[in-house]
Formats: structure tokens, sequence, C-alpha cells
């Protein structure tokens, strides 16, 4: 629940009295099996400080190295982001005390990242494109987890005692930081959203990582601040820290936006800080005070080498990437021969990539796509997640279409083996198996049914002895109910029919 009080101004009244600026930092946890600077295993849901070493702990006498596939990724990421790749980088020790870092230090990248002056063109919902330009991509170490415990709000302010997992300390990163973006102004939360959308699948294709932003492996911090009409500079900026959903991007931009449009408006001043985002309500409040390049005393790591990209090896990877996301989907759009505007709103609710990948995984476009637009997605707004962030690959789903093809499921049944899968039950096959769900085949157990049914129902019976066709629905619903489901409403339909020649 938040605990924000803000005032807020109406959202287009802020915007006829400023203009937006907004700059995004992207942090994505790198798929590799180790951490950035040991061998320490990357496994998300291990159980807590399993999985560190003296080295992630920052204990005396260890030294890190670092992770060549996690290099090798962040090259790959500069590259698809039309970035230039600095041939000679460095890392740089970021001081600062916070428990949830164990040497007190994060080793990151300062003045020469490994990646820099890049950008990124994004789809906005009207079909028009939006540059943002790339400022860096540089790579880091994640830090570990805290828990706050006996608060009511989750934060360390309140709470009893704080635990610390320090699992995730180390994990290899990259942060991806915008430069300034201007001139949204209404569109402001929209092309923040499209942005982090495209990069999401940009990554997502460059297989680099999961991207699941429900689990942390891609966290966004949204800066922004607002200048009047007439100003030259910009104002002071907020930092809104680890938003972890696309809506929430978006949710958090206006907020901000009208949050800071009331307090200016009112003669007040914008704190430069860290605020945390309310998902409950889109609401954010005040973190700490933000610090500045100077207070976290940067300077090159003694014990790391340069990061040497080769020319030659650059180039070797830039053959590796992948079609881009946006390129493919004008191919598939024309595969699939839906309009532009049918595009748009699959790209909107992000069931682009789930189509393909289950097509891909053996389904018709056509299924893969009315399983995803309707019931996954109700589905994924009962359980107020992203359509990726449901617990079922485009495999499974593949699977579970593969069953109704074959004529093992029907639809309703193969709904129930879905939600078993949400569930977290298991694999459809067993789930099917487990359940005895596989739908009714022995005819003489359907015929056995439909007597019954018939016997049941003798005006029925005569209404389609009658030639009333139309009356055998009732018939073949009492049997789909007596078999739980599970009888082809087809044959069961046919075998009425034929008992009431």
């Amino acid at each position: 629940m938040s605990v924000a009080t803000d005032d807020l101004m109406d959202f287009d009244e802020a915007l006829q009295r400023f203009d937006p600026v907004m700059g995004m930092e992207v942090h994505v946890e790198l798929g590799t099996a180790s951490k950035m600077f040991c061998g320490c295993p990357t496994t998300f849901g291990g159980d807590p400080n399993t999985q560190v070493c003296p080295a992630c702990l920052g204990l005396p006498g260890s030294l890190p190295v670092a992770n060549s596939k996690a290099i090798e990724s962040a090259v790959r990421i500069g590259l698809a982001l039309n970035c230039s790749i600095r041939e000679s980088s460095v890392f740089a020790r970021k001081n600062y005390f916070y428990p949830d870092q164990p040497k007190n230090y994060q080793i990151s990248q300062y003045d020469e990242p490994i990646a820099y002056e890049g950008y990124l063109d994004v789809v906005l919902d009207d079909g028009t494109t939006w540059r943002v330009e790339v400022e860096r991509a540089h790579m880091e170490e994640d830090t570990g987890k805290s828990l706050h415990v006996g608060g009511s709000t989750g934060r360390i302010h309140g709470a009893s005692h704080s635990l610390l997992d320090y699992n995730r300390a180390g994990v290899p990163l990259v942060e991806i930081v915008s430069k300034p973006i201007t001139g949204a102004g209404e569109r402001a939360p929209e092309v923040a959203r499209a942005y982090v959308t495209a990069l999401r699948d940009l990554l997502r294709a460059l297989d680099v990582s999961d991207v699941r932003m429900d689990q942390g492996s891609m966290r966004c911090d949204v800066n922004l601040s607002l200048m009047a009409k007439d100003a030259t500079e910009f104002g002071t900026r907020t930092e809104t820290k680890n938003v972890n959903s696309l809506k929430s991007v978006e949710a958090a931009v206006t907020y901000e936006i009208r949050r800071q449009g009331a307090l200016l408006a009112a003669g007040g001043e914008i704190i430069q800080e860290t605020r945390h985002f309310h998902e409950a309500d889109g609401s954010t409040s005040a973190g700490r005070r933000k610090e500045t390049a100077e207070d976290y005393r940067y300077f090159p790591e003694p014990d790391m080498p340069p990061v040497i990209a080769e020319p030659a090896w650059v180039d070797e990877l830039r053959g590796t990437l992948p079609e881009l996301p946006w390129v493919r989907r004008a191919r598939i759009q024309a595969d699939w021969g839906v309009s532009d505007e049918v595009m748009r709103d699959l790209v909107n609710v992000g069931a682009v990539e789930l189509i393909m990948a289950t097509a891909e995984a053996g389904a018709s476009p056509d299924a893969a796509r009315s399983w995803w637009v309707s019931f996954l997605a109700q589905q994924a707004n009962t359980r107020d997640t992203e359509l990726d962030g449901l617990a079922i690959t485009p495999a499974q789903v593949a699977e579970v279409i593969g069953l109704v093809d074959e004529g093992k499921l029907t639809n309703k049944l193969a709904q129930q083996v879905v939600v078993a899968v949400l569930d977290g039950e298991g694999e459809p096959a067993q789930i099917v198996a487990d359940r005895g769900l596989e739908v009714v085949r022995d005819d003489s157990a359907l015929q056995k049914a439909v007597d019954d049914a018939l016997a049941a129902n003798p005006d029925i019976a005569d209404k389609i002895r009658s030639g009333k066709v139309q009356a055998a629905g009732k018939i073949v619903g009492d049997v789909m109910k007596a078999t739980r489901g599970q009888a082809d409403p087809a044959r069961v339909k046919e075998l009425v029919l034929a008992a009431c020649q």
C-alpha cells in the first residue's frame, strides 16, 4: 500500500505549464552461468547465501576475474544499440556503504565504458518512430538483496530487523543509460514504456538475458524532471528506482509529472532524490537524497586489467547479431496477413514474440494468436502480471494446442490444462495423464451416455426425430456434463442424431 500523500496536478495542466525531461537507466542481469568476477552460480531462487564465495563476498585476499561471456554479451548489446565499442575499457570502484553490497564498493565502469554513443528507434502506439539516444552501456556487478522484517511497508523504515541474501551479489549486469529524452510532451509516459519494451525485446532476441522484470533480471530507474516552458536549463530530477513492469514505467512517469507539477506550481522545490514506486496505486514516495558522481569516489579498479575488445573480434560478434525484433515482426506480419492495427495491438500487449515462439514450437500462428490474446491474456489480467510473466512457455502452449489438434483435448479441457501449468502442476502431458483429462473416444461409453440423456429427455428426443436437429444441443450438453467435458462434442452429436433416426 502506498505511503504517498502528495498533491497532484492534472496531467494535461502539468503539460501545459512544463516540459518533461526523462532519462532511463535500465539494468539487465546477463544470463551467464556464473557471476561477473567469480565462479559462483547465478541460478535464480536458490536458498539464501548458498551461492557465494570469498570473491563475491569481498573477503580479504580474494581477487576478481572477469567473466568472458559477460564481456561478449555486453559487446553484442552495444552493437545492437548502434553504439561505438571502446577498444580498451576499464573497471572502476564505485564506493558507497549499503548492507546489500558486501565489499562496500561496486565494481562498475565509469568514464571508460565498453559501449557508448548509440541509439534505439522505438515504435509508438500510432506507428510513429521515436529515436532514443543512448549515452552508454557499461558492465558492472549486481548487489545483494535486503529483506526488511517487521514493518508495514516492506521498507527499512519501521522494520524491526533486516535479512541479507548475497546470492545476487556479483551477478553480471549491463546498465544501459539513455541521454536526456526531451520534446515528448504528453507522450512522455508512452515513449518511456515503448523504449523499455523495445529494449526488452531486443535483449531477448540477443539471448543475453531472460529479461524477467518480475524477477528483477531487468529493472528500470526512471529519471524525470520538469522545466518551465520559458526555461533554458533542465530542472532538478528525481530517480524512481527499480520499476519492474512496462505499465509501471508508464505509471511512474505520469505520477512524477503530476507530483512535480503540483509542487513547482505551489512554489516548492524539487529535491534530487531516489523514490520508491508503489505498484498498488502507481504512486512514488521519497527514498534517499541522490548522490552525485563525486560522492561515489570512483577510481580505477586496481585488481582488474583493462578489457580489450579487438576490432576483428568485435566485427566477428557483429556477425552474430540476430534479425532485429521489429524487422522480424514486419516479415511475420506479412506472413500472417494481419493489419498494422492488429499488429500494434499484439505488440502493445506483449504478445508478438510469444506468438512467434509458439508457432516456431509447432502450433499454427492463428491458434497461437488466439490462445495468447484471449484465454492467456485473461489469465494474465486475473493474476496481475504481464503476458510474458505467466508461468507457461510458448513450447508448453504449443503442446496444448497440439493435443487439441490431435483431438485428445477439447478447448475447455485444454483450458484446464493451461491453468494447471500456470499453477505449477507440471508439464501438459503429465497433467492430462494425472487428471485423466483426455477426450473419451470409446463409442460404447459415449453411446451409453447418449442413451441415458435421451431417456431422461423424451420430449427433446421427439423434437430431434421430427427434424429439429438444433434440439440436439441440449442432449450434447448433458452428455458433456456427464463425461466431465471429456467427450468429443462433434462425435457426441453424431451419435445423438444416429440414435434418433
